[in-house]
C-alpha cells in the first residue's frame, strides 16, 4: 500500500502556487508516495495542474464549521501517514485537532517576527523572504528541480492560443490592493519604450483601467483582462516570452513554470520570487517593507515612492 501524505492549504492563489513549490522534491523523496492536497473548491483545479498531486480534495467554504468537521473525519480514515499544514489558520486547526495521533508538519506564522517586523522595524525574518523556500523548510526538502510543467487541457490551451498566438510579454497590471501597483503611467511608458514588443495584459473583471493600456499601441497590446479563467490566465503565463508583475500570484506562476519574469517589489515583504528565472526590480528605502500584502498607507511624500521609484525605463532594459 502507499504511503499516503495530506497537504493542506485552503487559499489564496499566489500562496497555494507557493506551496505547490513542495511537490515535486516530496514526490522525488517518497517516489511510492500518494499526495493529496485539500483547499478550497475554487483553487481545486489550480493544484490538479500539477502532475505531482495524485488527488484534490475540495472544501466548499459554504458549508460552514459542521460541513469541515464532517470533511475531516471522512480524511481521517484516508489513513495519511503524514499531513502537512500549510496554512495554519483556524479551519487547519480543527483538522489538525482531528487527526491527533498522526505525524503533522506545520509551516510557522511567525507572528512575533511580524509584529516586530510592521510595527518596531525589527527584521527577524530571512532576507529577502523567499515564500517558496518558506514553505520547504518544515518538510526539509531541498530547493533545487522546483520548476514544474503543469497539465492544461486542450479546451484552455485552444482557446488561449488562439487569442494571444506566440511572441509576446504578458504584463499583470493589477493587484488585490493598490499600494503595490507600479503606477499606471509607468506601465504606458513601458508599452512606448518597447515598440518592437507585443503585450498581453492579465487582469480581473474589475481592472477596467487595463483597457488605457491598449490606447497606447492598440496594434501591439491585447488585453485580455477579465476574458480569460485563472487557469486560462496561468496558461499564457506560460506561454510568455516573459511576464512583468507586482507582487501577484501570476509572477510565483511564471516562478514555478520556469518563465522569464521582472517582479516589481515595493511596500509588501513576503511576495519575493525563488527561482533564477524571476529577476526583482525594488528600490531601497527605510521604510521597506512596510506592508504583509500591500494594505495600509504609505509614510513618504510621495505617495507609494517605493513602486513610482521603479523606473521604465529599468524594467523596458531587463525585457
Amino acid at each position: 500500500m502507499k504511503k499516503k501524505i495530506l497537504i493542506i492549504r485552503f487559499s489564496s492563489f499566489g500562496d497555494i502556487v507557493q506551496a505547490m513549490s513542495v511537490l515535486r522534491p516530496l514526490k522525488t523523496r517518497s517516489t511510492d508516495s500518494e499526495i493529496h492536497w485539500l483547499t478550497r473548491s475554487e483553487f481545486s483545479n489550480l493544484v490538479t495542474l500539477s502532475p505531482y498531486v495524485d488527488r484534490v480534495i475540495s472544501f466548499d467554504k459554504k458549508s460552514g464549521l459542521l460541513g469541515l468537521i464532517k470533511l475531516g473525519f471522512q480524511l481521517r480514515s484516508e489513513g495519511y501517514e503524514l499531513i502537512y499544514d500549510a496554512h495554519r489558520n483556524t479551519r487547519s486547526a480543527i483538522l489538525r485537532w482531528i487527526f491527533l495521533g498522526i505525524h503533522i508538519v506545520s509551516r510557522p506564522k511567525s507572528r512575533w517576527k511580524r509584529i516586530l517586523l510592521f510595527t518596531f522595524r525589527i527584521n527577524k525574518f530571512p532576507w529577502p523572504f523567499r515564500g517558496m523556500k518558506s514553505y520547504l523548510e518544515p518538510l526539509r526538502l531541498p530547493d533545487s528541480e522546483l520548476h514544474q510543467q503543469w497539465s492544461f487541457s486542450s479546451e484552455v490551451t485552444t482557446k488561449v492560443d488562439q487569442l494571444v498566438g506566440e511572441n509576446f510579454v504578458c504584463l499583470a497590471p493589477s493587484a488585490a490592493w493598490e499600494m503595490k501597483r507600479w503606477p499606471l503611467s509607468h506601465w504606458k511608458e513601458l508599452i512606448n519604450l518597447k515598440s518592437e514588443t507585443r503585450f498581453v495584459v492579465l487582469g480581473g473583471p474589475a481592472d477596467t483601467f487595463c483597457e488605457e493600456l491598449v490606447q497606447v499601441a492598440p496594434e501591439r497590446v491585447s488585453n485580455l483582462a477579465g476574458k480569460l479563467s485563472l487557469i486560462e490566465s496561468c496558461y499564457a503565463v506560460s506561454k510568455a516570452n516573459a511576464l512583468v508583475s507586482a507582487d501577484t500570484g501570476l509572477i510565483h506562476v511564471a516562478d514555478i513554470l520556469g518563465v522569464k519574469g521582472l517582479s516589481l517589489v515595493g511596500p509588501t515583504a513576503f511576495g519575493f520570487p525563488t527561482n533564477s528565472n524571476i529577476e526583482t526590480l525594488e528600490v531601497d528605502l527605510p521604510c521597506r517593507p512596510c506592508s504583509k500584502d500591500g494594505r495600509g498607507g504609505c509614510s513618504q511624500e510621495v505617495w507609494q515612492k517605493c513602486m513610482v521609484d521603479i523606473r521604465p525605463e529599468a524594467v523596458s532594459s531587463k525585457i
